[in-house]
């Protein structure tokens, strides 16, 4: 067991999570409606059927010509062509302007035959009933959308692994796709521990608190996508924490559980995994702050994750070690970054060996890339040997650059949390960081799009 006799460090914990991952059978697939699949992985490669848009198009109000007719134009010597038709919504036109000549066109019409491009209603001027004055030229193909210009047939659009947003949804209704297959999410059961905690909806007596922890690993685990499942409170009694805790390893693909990681007398947690898991207890303690006793544990395949009681040190352990894992059992793929330095850079655990230019894939567990870089506004310190989270808020200076103001407070206060737009990361080898360092700043509440 790693930790045990002392914190783990953080890359070898990520070895054993990446060992679980290999050995998991990978999630099931499913077809699902086109409307029920925002935030679901796509569980095959998705390609066009057809060319999009089928016809080319105009993308502006105004006239379709043809180019040559426009060469020259200008306000004091305009283009004069004769307007001898014009395209209607949702109907395809069957003939076309002769030279010298244009037809009405919307955006979004079907370009004429004959016409090569669509002069802006800007740019003319009315000259009669049936006459128009073109006062500056358009090139072949200006204002228009060609045929396959958006999408060729056959293109691959969106890789397996990849999780649907709401431009891909839109995209793929364009051409007529309605049916997806996506993985199956993973089902995440959670367990809170503790004889002090109740449930929110009471008024908790001297020594008691309301569980926070429940509702905010619910939050999280759903926000990945995946389905979480509400197992209750249990006290500090074993055969009440065996009982939940045989019904979630049945019935879910991965087990969280609040409080009772620590080694104290009334701390469960390795007790009752020791008992109930096989292979058991593969860490217990990783060397990060906040959130040190943690518990990582398999039962076959299934993941269990012991994390702190404490509402901040869980809240990073979720978004460290949890959040990766179960984006990873969902189905989601990260890619293949260009080189092997970028893929260090947001890697977590030992470093590749260097391929020059070669393109690396991903064969391991990684933080998301972070989602902005700012200027840290105070000296931080840190422990060597010890990764630390510091959740911070960011402000632009009237300079206009991006400050990160990191909100301190203890790992029982949740409130540092919800001041904070994000975290950043103190690595183990160094001891600190001082203030007016570039940093980066990682967003460990949207769902992980890599």
């Amino acid at each position: 067991m790693l930790g045990r006799g002392g914190a783990a460090p953080l890359d070898e914990v990520f070895g054993v999570l990446s060992q679980l991952l290999a050995a998991h059978p990978g999630p099931a697939v499913e077809e699902v409606d086109a409307g029920e699949a925002l935030g679901r992985v796509s569980a095959e490669a998705l390609g066009a059927p057809e060319e999009l848009p089928a016809h080319p198009r105009s993308v502006m109000d105004g006239y379709a010509v043809r180019a040559a007719d426009t060469f020259g134009a200008s306000a004091n010597l305009p283009a004069y062509l004769t307007i001898s038709g014009e395209v209607k919504m949702g109907e395809m036109p069957t003939g076309g302007p002769a030279p010298t000549e244009c037809y009405r066109i919307a955006t979004g019409g079907l370009l004429p035959p004959g016409c090569d491009a669509v002069v802006m209603l800007e740019h003319t001027v009315p000259a009669g009933d049936n006459l128009v004055e073109v006062v500056k030229p358009v090139a072949p193909g200006g204002n228009i959308i060609a045929q396959g210009d958006d999408v060729q047939r056959g293109e691959t659009l969106l890789p397996a692994g990849h999780r649907l947003r709401p431009c891909d949804l839109g995209l793929l209704a364009g051409l007529g796709l309605r049916r997806l297959k996506v993985f199956t999410p993973p089902r995440v059961g959670i367990i809170s521990t503790g004889d002090e905690i109740i449930p929110p909806e009471k008024t908790p007596p001297p020594g008691k608190i309301r569980d926070m922890n429940m509702a905010g690993l619910l939050a999280m685990v759903q926000n990945q996508g995946a389905i979480a499942v509400n197992y209750g409170i249990v006290g500090d009694r074993e055969a009440d924490f065996v009982d939940q805790m045989q019904r979630a390893l049945a019935e879910c693909d991965m087990v969280l559980f609040s409080g009772g990681t620590s080694v104290g007398v009334g701390d469960l947690g390795e007790r009752v995994l020791g008992k109930l898991t096989t292979p058991g207890i593969l860490i217990h303690g990783v060397a990060v702050k906040p959130g040190k006793p943690v518990i990582v544990a398999a039962h076959g395949h299934r993941p269990v994750f012991g994390l702190p009681g404490h509402p901040v040190s869980a809240a990073a352990s979720f978004a460290l070690l949890v959040r990766p894992l179960l984006a990873s059992l969902g189905g989601l793929k990260p890619p293949v970054t260009a080189t092997a330095e970028q893929d260090s850079a947001t890697s977590i655990g030992p470093p590749k060996a260097d391929h020059g230019d070669q393109a690396v894939p991903h064969d391991r567990l990684r933080l998301p890339r972070p989602v902005a870089t700012a200027i840290l506004q105070r000296n931080l310190n840190s422990a060597a040997g010890r990764t630390d989270l510091v959740p911070v808020k960011l402000q632009s200076t009237p300079e206009g650059i991006l400050a990160a103001i990191p909100v301190l407070g203890k790992s029982s206060a949740l409130s540092t949390l919800v001041r904070a737009q994000g975290w950043i990361i103190i690595d183990a080898h160094l001891q600190g960081l001082d203030s007016g360092s570039q940093v980066a700043v990682y967003n460990f509440d949207t769902p992980d799009l890599f």
